[in-house]
């Protein structure tokens, strides 16, 4: 009976690594507390769409939603520093906010936490600037990206991670056109959390709060097409060489215009943005992805260790 507990822990171990969980992690001082909701991206080393994105070698999360307001409001009351407040309020997507302000936002959830800053960056006579890691302190999972640390456990999102995010069908080793868990065009809602839904085409004034921001992708994250653009860590072009070039935005916004049959939807996984690292946009915002929680992965190490101890003590006593 002991021997088939161990099965079954091991069996929900991994059941929860495989079945994209979903898990909250709490930042913030005592009355500003806030949770970031994370969901768990399988299927390391899936091929990438033909649109040349979306391979991820390794196991991650990813931000269900987008960052909101409020998130930032909170961080600023406990202790996050040189970033200003959004034009959005409460839980509505915080924006406009540059992509430094976004790493430095990201930053602060790791050192407020005990852990390694992802990116370099320094705030000097009111503007933000970044250094590239050293190849020695560059992460390297996948290829050396010297924009973020080794040993950062939040951070932006790649390009290639947020697009398998957004379009990976994990049960066909496929993509999907549009992060709504379908290739045909979303219909475009103020709000609401309808299957293939997305807020963009003007249908509001306004982005929806996060969470009533449409359908949802193959993940189950939500709004990464439509509501607000999304700020990328990767570069335009893809290299992470220069510290100061055009980062790359994904997803489109409220604002982002569709007429069929005249322009191509803007939520297709083939649009693509791109902005200057300073520039704050009011339809541009970010979500926030992580290294897996180690407590899953020492559930599947303590159950594995303890069914291996069951097995032996059976043969012994056989």
């Amino acid at each position: 009976m002991k021997a088939m507990t161990a099965v079954a822990a091991l069996g929900l171990a991994l059941g929860m690594v495989g079945a994209g969980t979903a898990e909250a992690d709490t930042f913030g001082t005592s009355g500003n507390e806030f949770n970031i909701d994370f969901v768990d991206i399988g299927n390391a080393g899936n091929a990438a769409d033909t649109t040349g994105y979306g391979a991820v070698p390794y196991e991650y999360r990813v931000g269900t939603y987008e960052v909101t307001q409020d998130a930032v409001t909170k961080a600023m009351a406990s202790g996050l520093a040189d970033v200003t407040a959004g034009e959005w309020t409460g839980n509505q997507p915080v924006a406009p906010f540059s992509w430094y302000e976004a790493a430095a936002f990201v930053n602060w959830l790791n050192t407020s936490s005990g852990k390694t800053a992802a990116y370099d960056l320094t705030f000097s006579s009111g503007s933000w600037s970044m250094a590239l890691w050293s190849s020695e302190q560059a992460w390297t999972a996948g290829g050396t990206n010297l924009y973020r640390n080794k040993n950062a456990f939040y951070f932006l999102p790649s390009e290639n991670e947020w697009y398998k995010a957004a379009y990976y069908n994990a049960a066909g080793t496929n993509y999907f056109l549009f992060p709504t868990t379908s290739n045909i065009d979303p219909i475009a809602v103020a709000s609401g959390t309808n299957a293939g839904t997305a807020v963009y085409n003007f249908a509001g004034l306004q982005p929806a709060a996060v969470t009533d921001a449409g359908g949802l992708s193959p993940v189950s994250t939500m709004g990464q097409g439509g509501n607000v653009s999304e700020w990328m860590e990767s570069a335009f072009d893809g290299t992470n060489s220069l510290a100061s070039e055009d980062r790359a935005a994904r997803g489109g916004s409220y604002q982002s215009i569709y007429y069929a049959g005249v322009i191509t939807n803007p939520l297709i996984s083939s649009a693509r943005g791109i902005g200057d690292p300073s520039n704050e946009i009011r339809n541009l915002g970010f979500r926030v992805a992580s290294v897996p929680e180690p407590s899953t992965y020492a559930l599947i190490a303590l159950a594995g260790a303890v069914l291996v101890a069951r097995v032996v003590v059976r043969r012994r006593r056989s």
